[in-house]
């Protein structure tokens, strides 16, 4: 059902983000407003989109997940209506690149905070990541050479265009090209990109680059397990966020070592204490996630998605996390799935937010399945 809805509009949808693409000039009213707009978008229960003239759209790092389902897919099954979505996918992500010299992306809406509004298709470290992982699997399964050279091409441009500050001597990828932040799970999903040109080319001059991020992030995690979202370098404070970015450090990490065939005891320990933390600290046992330590509600389908990934691709840490993951996916299913196969948004204690949206929820949600699927085999 779920594959069935995603597919209906051609993978176009709404995203919990996208308020600032409607008609109305919300731009004339400065930053704040903006980010105000933005973050109303997402807690509003009823889809104003419509009204609004916010249109259903290709979110290119939603392509990008739903490029890497629609490849596992075919790598297990050799069915080729999911080769055909694939190539179909490809083709519309060379097409919505952001206009830069290298193969990049970003999102399809205007991205706001209190400090900056950033323009519709900005690239960025995390989109061009998430959009490469997919190209990745495609390239695996078709040999594609102008695959190949596009994955070589967003490479140069994490390596061109994004800072990369160096924080007591080691390496850390900005979010995006505009500033140098430290967002941990975006420096590392930086280095993954870079982590799978070598698997490609084995280019070696690329490992110390990779390394050195790795080490950053392992430095910043906290003895309990848990990693915070962002270091301000300034003042040295954390942003205390602990949520579904667990998952993508534990992701990317786990990624990397595969990639590179990284041997190292010190990231070994911090991935089975990071594991360890997810499932005891961050999840119930019934599957059912928390939103931010320790904030019970809303349940939000980004958390529900993740873990099923995350526990799926660790099942051979413990046999318990296959279970686990299944437990996840059983209770998003039983409590977030509409009979019309779509994902909802968040569930709260007294009212769910059941707008469909494509990025966040859907394809999330058919990437989740279609790893859990293949961890069967």
């Amino acid at each position: 059902m779920l594959q069935s809805y995603v597919e209906s509009d051609h993978f176009k949808g709404y995203d919990p983000y996208d308020f600032l693409n409607s008609w109305f000039p919300f731009r004339w009213f400065g930053k704040m407003p903006q980010a105000i707009v933005v973050q109303a978008g997402k807690l509003i229960p009823f889809n104003l989109r419509p009204i609004l003239g916010v249109k259903k759209e290709e979110n290119p790092k939603g392509l990008g997940l739903l490029l890497k389902a629609y490849s596992l897919l075919y790598s297990r099954t050799k069915k080729k209506c999911y080769l055909d979505q694939a190539n179909y996918l490809f083709g519309r992500l060379l097409e919505l690149r952001s206009n830069k010299k290298n193969f990049c992306w970003g999102y399809n809406f205007v991205w706001a905070n209190p400090d900056s509004v950033h323009p519709k298709y900005l690239p960025s470290s995390v989109v061009t990541s998430f959009v490469t992982q997919g190209i990745y699997e495609y390239f695996k399964v078709t040999n594609n050479e102008r695959a190949k050279e596009v994955l070589i091409s967003s490479s140069k441009y994490i390596l061109e265009d994004i800072v990369c500050s160096q924080i007591d001597g080691e390496s850390c990828y900005s979010y995006t090209e505009d500033e140098a932040d430290v967002c941990y799970n975006a420096s590392l999903l930086a280095a993954e990109l870079l982590a799978i040109v070598f698997s490609v080319t084995k280019d070696v001059s690329l490992l110390p680059k990779i390394k050195s991020a790795v080490s950053f992030v392992l430095s910043k995690q906290h003895e309990d397990g848990h990693w915070n979202y962002s270091l301000n370098v300034a003042t040295g404070q954390e942003s205390k966020q602990v949520d579904f970015h667990q998952g993508f450090i534990l992701n990317s990490l786990h990624h990397i070592k595969s990639l590179i065939q990284l041997h190292d005891e010190r990231l070994d320990n911090a991935i089975v204490k990071g594991l360890k933390y997810y499932k005891e600290c961050q999840f119930f046992p019934n599957g059912r996630s928390l939103w931010r330590v320790p904030k019970q509600f809303p349940v939000d389908i980004h958390n529900q998605a993740v873990g099923i990934i995350t526990f799926s691709e660790f099942s051979s840490y413990s046999p318990d996390f296959k279970d686990f993951a299944t437990k996840i996916a059983d209770w998003t299913i039983a409590n977030m799935q509409d009979k019309r196969g779509f994902f909802y948004y968040r569930k709260f204690k007294t009212y769910t937010i059941k707008i469909p949206y494509m990025r966040w929820s859907n394809a999330w949600m058919l990437l989740a399945m279609s790893i859990l699927n293949l961890s069967d085999n």
